[in-house]
């Protein structure tokens, strides 16, 4: 497959001259000198950017046998034999963008080959909808938002029209995060058990919001989190379920390193120079701004290029603001890469997190952080924010490195590019833990063992 162009642009800035703060160790290898600022042309974007590829065909089970070995494809099968013809409803906001909706289109297909038929649906919105769900979703991560009258009426409106629509005609019913939380309206059309699945950090949830959702969320037979941190008090049953990542998607599979040659050839990524790079959404709390002040900062010390890749999601409005702020932000530094990527650059992605010496996910707040998940199976060597989710896969100094600064990140970017043994030894962990912890196949079993309990739970028990 050849690669294809996405709407880049490169901006680029002198190094920053702000010192870094006090209680920050200092490294001693020596300083390097940057390279002279360079010009760099603009390069044309063919027209195969806009035009989404084919899907590949999902992946069998079998086909993971390399991985994962016979042995635990045998358990997956023995597990869904009592499940083999009830089915499965599950429902979020997204079709594209987004770990929610990556996850959903391997996980689907794998159930359905199992015999239990699952299908997916995705809510409707309008523009005012997803204003409101984005700003929830930054209120129940601990953002600061007035709950209006407006707002609830908004997102009650639009629950009840996408629940008009709807038939719940499953066993089991999963509901993906807060946007359509207020179809529980519908449990009682129908037999089903319906299970909450939240992907996003309630550890320090906005009060108002949360006890607008939360009589919602009680009506369930079970909650999901992705982290222990993130468990609330509920009247309900509440489960631990990490998020993954499907080892033989387009966003993780092998590749040739001719192929990781051409992506970064036609980015303008030199590998012969060091790759620190960040993959998240253009959104605030993914920090993209503190990454590059922490680049700048390094970058007085060490050589190295910063790429930020992401896009959008359709019910995130706020992308193309942030990514304004990074532009502004960067400057005209010219080894500041920034890749606004359409949903479908999975390929793109996987060559580029290949091609980095470093990966970073330095966010501020995180429900679980997949692109982390991502780095770590490719075997490299990841600083993450430690918050949410991210503590769950970066073991410090173990699996990777932790950070709770601009300035600690700097650090660590320094540290890693002047210790490569180290890092090489946090990378080959990082990828082992993915194997033992994060895989899709993993995620297939909690599902099977989670749907099995509840089918042997009488409803008479509920609350």
């Amino acid at each position: 497959m050849n690669p294809r162009d996405v709407n880049n642009t490169t901006v680029v800035t002198p190094p920053h001259t702000e010192s870094e703060k006090a209680g920050e160790a200092t490294p001693s290898f020596a300083t390097t000198t940057p390279p002279a600022p360079r010009r760099r042309e603009e390069r044309p974007l063919p027209a195969s950017v806009m035009t989404p590829p084919p899907p590949p065909p999902p992946p069998h089970f079998d086909d993971y046998k390399s991985i994962i070995g016979q042995a635990q494809i045998d358990a997956l099968r023995f597990l869904a034999k009592d499940l083999k013809g009830k089915s499965i409803k599950m429902v979020n906001s997204t079709a594209v963008g987004g770990g929610v909706a990556e996850m959903l289109n391997r996980l689907v297909p794998l159930l359905s080959e199992l015999e239990v038929p699952t299908h997916w649906d995705v809510i409707t919105g309008g523009n005012d909808f997803f204003e409101v769900t984005k700003a929830f979703h930054n209120a129940l991560q601990g953002s600061s938002y007035e709950l209006t009258k407006a707002a609830q009426e908004i997102f009650l409106m639009y629950n009840e029209q996408n629940r008009g629509r709807m038939r719940f005609d499953e066993e089991l019913v999963v509901i993906h995060d807060p946007q359509p939380v207020g179809l529980i309206r519908s449990r009682h059309t129908s037999s089903a058990k319906w299970v909450w699945r939240c992907h996003i950090d309630l550890s320090n949830p906005d009060a108002k919001v949360w006890e607008f959702l939360r009589p919602y969320v009680e009506q369930f037979d079970a909650a999901i989190f992705s982290s222990q941190s993130f468990a609330r008090q509920l009247p309900i049953p509440q489960y631990l379920f990490y998020p993954c990542i499907d080892p033989l998607s387009e966003k993780n599979k092998d590749l040739p390193d001719s192929f990781v040659q051409k992506v970064c050839d036609e980015f303008g990524i030199d590998r012969k120079r060091p790759i620190v790079t960040q993959v998240s959404r253009f959104d605030r709390l993914k920090d993209p701004v503190g990454v590059v002040q922490a680049y700048k900062l390094a970058k007085k010390y060490v050589d190295c290029q910063l790429v930020l890749a992401g896009g959008g999601a359709s019910d995130d409005p706020e992308g193309a603001a942030v990514l304004q702020e990074v532009k502004e932000a960067a400057g005209n530094d010219p080894d500041i890469i920034l890749l606004d990527l359409p949903p479908w650059c999975a390929l793109e992605i996987n060559a580029i997190q290949r091609a980095s010496t470093i990966v970073i996910q330095k966010s501020l707040k995180e429900g679980f952080g997949l692109t982390v998940t991502e780095a770590l199976w490719k075997g490299k060597p990841t600083i993450g924010g430690a918050v949410g989710g991210i503590p769950n896969q970066i073991i410090h100094k173990l699996t990777g490195v932790l950070v709770h600064s601009v300035e600690g990140c700097a650090f660590q970017i320094r540290y890693l590019l002047t210790h490569p043994e180290f890092a090489h030894r946090i990378g080959v962990s990082g990828r082992e833990h993915v194997k033992e912890n994060f895989l899709m196949t993993t995620n297939v079993k909690r599902w099977l063992l989670l749907f099995r309990i509840l089918s042997q739970t009488s409803s008479a028990i509920r609350p």
